[in-house]
Parts: C-alpha cells; structure tokens; sequence
C-alpha cells in the first residue's frame, strides 16, 4: 500500500515558528506566577526534544560545531523542526522560569554535594525539601530508600509482590520505612533521624551506586548502617555499625522495624475486612517468617533475620506501636523492652530486640536480612508438614559475616564500575563529567529496571511497567546489557495487539498486558521501532528480527519480531485525521493532556476509560497529533532499513518513505533525516 505524501507536505509547509504561533499565549506569558508551573509543563516537552538532540551528537550523526544548526534553523524537516519547537519553547519559559529555578537551586545545594571519587550523593541535612531517594537491586529483588531511611521492598513487581507496607501521600512525609531505634538511657534516636526526629550531634547519607549508608551520631553513640541488595540475591543487606566513641561504657537498646505488607499491595491497602484476618508469622531464634497465605495459596514468604542472639521480638503493629502511637514514638521502645508479641491477623511486623555494653571505642556489628523466597509448588513443605525454610537457611548462611558482607559490596560496586566504564566522556567540565558519566547512566539503568512502575510519586500500584517507557528507557541502557534489552524486547512485543496497538502497561511478574489501563496510545507502537533499531545498532544482532513473539501473550498467535513491527509501523500510517497527521486517538505521549478522553461523568477516570461519546470508537477521529507526527518521521527509516537488511525491498517500498541522506552504522543504512511520503 502507498500512500500520497500529504503530510510530508503538510508538515513542511509549516516553518517551526509559524507552529508556535499556534501554542497558547498563556503559555508564552512571561510571568514569575507562571514560573513553577512551567517547570512541570516544559519538561514533558524538552524530554523529547532534548534526548533526541543528545542522540544526534552522541551517534554522530550531527558534529558538535553543528549543534547550532539544530536550534537555529527554522528551515529543516522534523525531527530537527521538532526540536527547534521544543527549544523555542524552552527559551521563552526559561525567562519565566528563572526566578523559580535559581532560588529553588539555592535552597537545594545546602543539603549536600557530589562525592566523585566514590560516585555518591552525599546529605549533610536530613530535613531536605522532599525525600531523596536511592534505587536498590538490579535484577528480581528492589527496594526504595530515602536518606532517612523510609521506602519499600518488592520481589519483580511493585503491586503483587510488595514485601513492606508503605503510605503514600502521608502525613508527616515518607513515613514507613526500614528504622533502627536506639534507647541510651532516656533518649531515643535513629541513625537516620527519621523517625524518632531526635536532633543528632552528626548525621550523613550517601546514596552510592546501588547501596545507601546512612550514619547518626547523638551523644557518643555513633550508628551506621548499609544498605544494599547483593548480585543474584533476593533480599536487601543491612549492616550496622554501633560505636562507643566516648571515655565511658556504654549499654544501649537496640530495636529493628519494618512492617510486612500482605503481598498485593492495592488489596493490602483497601480490603481491610479481610486483611485484618489473614496476617500469619513465625519466630524462628533471631528470624521472623512473613508467611502470610503460604499454607492457603502461596508458595512464597518473607524473612527478616539478625545474625546473633536477640532478647525480644514483636510482630504485631499494636502492640509495638501502641494504639494511638506513632512510628515517631513506639510504646515498646519507650519502655525499653519487647513485649514477644506474635501477629495473629491485623497487621504484622518484625522487630528485634537487643540489649548491647560497649566499651570505650568499643563497636559491634551486627547484620540484618530481609529476604524473600520462592518454593516450587511441590516442595512448599517438609515431611512433618512445617514450611520448608531451606532457600531461607541458605540466604541466611550465605552473608552472616561481616567478611561476607563487604566481599558482596565490593561485588555490587565492582558491577557498576563495569557497566559505567562502558561509556565515559571527558570534558573540560566537570559537571558535564559527572552527570554522562555517573549519574545520567544510573538513572537509565534505574529506568530500565523500574520504567516507572515504582517510585515516591507511582505507588507501583496503579499501573505496571509502561511500553513506551521501556522502549524509552532501553534507548539509554542498551550499550551496558544488550542481553537484557533484547529480553525486555521479546517481553514488550509479546504484549502488542494483532492490529499493532499496544497495551499501556503491563505487570512485570507475569508479563501479561495490564487490561485495566487498555490501550490506544497513539505514540507506543512507534517507540518499539526506534528501541529494536537501537538494539540492532548497539549489538548487531540481526537475529532478534527472527525471533518468534506472540501477540497478547498468546504463543498460537507468535509472529516474528519483522511482523510485530511492520504492525507497529502501519498501525501510525492507518490511522490518521482530516489533515492526514496522525490521530491523538487516547492519549499522545502526554498522557495528562489525553486529548480525546475527557470523561463526561465525574469521578471517571481520563487516564482508565475513553469518553462514552465517541461510543464503539472510543476516541475521536479528529483530534490529530503533531507529536506523533515528528515521533512517525524519526522513526519510519528506521523501520525501512530493518526491511532492506532483511531482503524486503517490496515492504520497504510500501511504506512510501524515501530517504535522500544516508549513512553506514552496523551494517543498516540509517536515514539522518526523514522525508516521508507515506501518509
């Protein structure tokens, strides 16, 4: 099928200064009551264009002298007009975004500073502006941390598999969280301030390439603890430091904390009729078992273990708590003893305790587990019918020294070390230095590992992981694990459509389309194009275009990956509006705009349901996409020379595209620009 070329005309009729003509003028308005407003709005915009301009130098495929040409001429074809939008924009609300940005740099800097050398972000102050978090674990097992210690634990998948409990939007903020209490007489702290809030004599957090050490200070009593998620390990490390840095001895009380969630973490926090019945747990010596539902319908636990004798415990919430007590002010700590409470329904919890004498520069150091385990439906019980803990022995044993520990740290560090030094630039600027060559590569890692499934803003509750986010993400990623890409690849296709739509999201536990969100995403299908292509680009691998895929997670409907995205590629070019742009059809990119899917009810959500009054089409037939548009003409060459490697003249031919400026890269011809004639 071809097609006449109108909106390769259309669109180049169009200069990128007559397209923002058409942006709102309250948008334009330079107005410091704007500034913060913008902030928000201008990043969903620059985040295209400006990681499409990045993409341009670092490929070669525009020398750095040419950069200016990319924000300055108002001639060229998208994607390059696309950008030049994006920056004009940018440059017109940078005047009004000025004075909220500098003074909110300012505040911020005080807080802490980039330790190079050892590739951490250090806080001095931990009442920073919001929590500042760091990601752990890098593969099955992950958890949030903020620098004073709150966060959450979950096994692959942030809704149904949550190992700890946490509240969001909760008052106080970031409430929840791995804590360690220290009663020295009467004074009660925690190493990370939170959540007693005792003022400590010192206090830092650095948060490092995949581990966090927190460390307080309050009257000669210094703590700090580590933590991390080991290589191949399911389960967060947490080892603690206690020092008596003072000229007398010392004996202090030691109480741990972390509250179980039930597993599914949207039951977990609604269903409390049944909820308050079912929390189950055993005490084993100093390890407390999270067997929730085990002997039920599960085959997994959870573990929470301290590698040496305790003097007390508690599982429930109440009665370490207390009723009316927060987490600011346990009951059980206040009167310096645990109560050896078990959890029988309500809410369970794990807290050791332990009475610890420490000489003059005396320290001790002790190391706390948080595990989770999977038994084979076959294996879920020893012969006298108690719940087969041996994975959990066998975690336990395998990083119950001090020695074992810092062997797995150094594991964990050299890893990062290696993936990092896959890339590395080196400039006159220090900064530039630091953000490509540390910080930006973790966060697309971190991207990689979460696509925004799981943050302090997504509660990992609500959706899944995002198809084009992690098309996205594996753009920045590719280069440090081509064999992870390439599984998430196969991952992301098999939950593709027949008709090359796509849903939204889809739960990373069981790789299956997430049906409460849908679909009807006008820009997903165009990111798996441009992710293969990279893909290809980085490893060479032509293979993964013959790569059966199923469609819906269906194997009797498995195509190869060429199909999927010849689907993807067609779904764009035959769906279009009036103008022959592509239509918004539910959503464009930016989900919050949602274009054609105001609900006419209250209380409908934009983001779950299409408008009732587009009826069996769901989403206008008008509303058309310039995004899209640019997305389409960055991405189609892409498509075409994947179908030219692969023998397919005819299929390349038919999708109108032509391109007059081409280059060699992996043995793909590779259009630097696009000229389309396909719609």
């Amino acid at each position: 099928m071809k097609y006449d070329g109108k909106f390769a005309s259309r669109w180049r009729a169009k200069s990128p200064d007559a397209l923002c003509a058409v942006l709102p003028k309250s948008f334009l308005m330079n107005s410091v009551a704007l500034s913060k407003n913008l902030c928000k709005i201008v990043k969903k915009y620059l985040y295209f264009a400006c990681s499409y301009a990045i993409i341009k130098v670092l490929t070669g495929r525009v020398g750095i002298p040419d950069v200016s040409v990319i924000l300055d001429n108002t001639a060229q074809s998208p994607p390059d007009g696309f950008v030049r939008i994006c920056l004009q924009i940018f440059r017109t609300s940078f005047v009004c975004c000025c004075p909220y940005y500098f003074t909110k740099r300012s505040s911020l800097m005080k807080f802490g500073y980039f330790d190079d050398a050892n590739k951490e972000y250090v806080i001095q102050n931990p009442k920073t502006p919001y929590p500042w978090i760091n990601y752990l674990g890098t593969q099955e097992f992950f958890s949030l941390i903020s620098n004073t210690a709150g966060g959450y634990h979950f096994y692959k998948d942030a809704r149904l598999r949550r190992i700890t409990r946490y509240r969001y939007n909760n008052v106080p903020v970031d409430m929840g969280g791995r804590y360690f209490y220290i009663k020295d007489g009467e004074t009660v702290w925690s190493p990370g301030w939170s959540p007693v809030k005792t003022d400590l004599d010192a206090y830092t957090c650095r948060h490092g390439m995949g581990y966090t050490v927190i460390s307080g200070k309050k009257n000669d009593i210094s703590a700090e603890v580590t933590f991390f998620v080991p290589q191949n390990y399911n389960g967060e490390i947490q080892s603690l430091v206690l020092k008596n840095e003072g000229s007398e001895a010392k004996t202090i009380k030691l109480f741990s904390f972390i509250e179980w969630c039930l597993w599914n973490a949207q039951d977990d926090s609604t269903n409390f009729q049944r909820n308050f019945n079912t929390g189950e747990v055993e005490i084993e010596g100093s390890t407390i078992f999270h067997k929730t539902e085990y002997k039920e319908r599960r085959n997994h636990f959870a573990f929470y273990t301290v590698n040496d004798a305790i003097d007390g415990y508690d599982t429930d919430r109440e009665s370490f708590l207390g009723l009316y007590n927060g987490f600011e002010n346990p009951q059980v700590v206040a009167a310096g003893k645990a109560s050896n409470s078990v959890a029988d329904g309500w809410s369970p919890v794990a807290s050791h305790y332990k009475e610890i004498t420490l000489a003059p520069g005396e320290s001790k150091q002790l190391i706390f587990i948080l595990g989770y385990v999977e038994n084979p439906k076959d294996q879920k019980w020893n012969a006298d019918g108690s719940m087969n803990k041996s994975r959990a022995y066998e975690m336990i044993e395998q990083y119950n020294t001090p020695e074992k520990v810092a062997a797995a740290l150094a594991e964990l560090k050299a890893m990062w070390d290696a993936l990092l030094s896959k890339y590395s630039v080196k400039t006159p600027d220090d900064k530039m230095n630091r953000m490509v060559n540390i910080w930006n590569q973790y966060q697309c890692m971190v991207t990689f590992n979460m696509s925004r499934s799981a943050s302090y803003f997504e509660s990992g509750i609500g959706r899944g992981m995002g198809f084009r986010d992690s098309n996205q993400d594996l753009l920045g990623f590719v280069h440090q694990i081509p064999d992870r890409a390439r599984e998430r690849l196969i991952d992301l296709a098999s939950t593709q459509l027949e008709d090359g739509g796509c849903y939204h999201q889809y739960q990373p536990l069981t790789k299956k389309g997430n049906n409460e969100i849908g679909g009807d995403f006008s820009d997903d299908p165009l990111w798996m194009i441009l992710s293969v292509a990279a893909y290809i680009k980085e490893s060479g691998d032509y293979s993964i275009l013959d790569a059966m895929v199923p469609y819906d997670n269906d194997e009797s409907k498995a195509k190869t990956m060429m199909d999927h995205l010849e689907k993807s590629f067609f779904h764009v070019v035959e769906n279009v509006g009036p103008h022959g742009l592509p239509l918004a059809m539910r959503a464009d990119w930016n989900d919050c705009i949602n274009l054609s899917c105001f609900s006419d009810e209250p209380g409908e959500s934009f983001q779950t349901s299409t408008s009732p009054k587009y009826g069996e089409d769901k989403y206008s037939k008008v509303a058309e996409s310039v995004m899209v548009a640019a997305l389409f003409t960055y991405a189609g060459p892409e498509y075409v020379a994947m179908c030219k490697k692969k023998g397919d003249e005819a299929g390349a031919a038919s999708t109108g595209c032509h391109r007059p400026d081409e280059e060699e890269y992996h043995g793909i011809r590779l259009g630097r620009r696009m000229v389309p004639a396909c719609i």
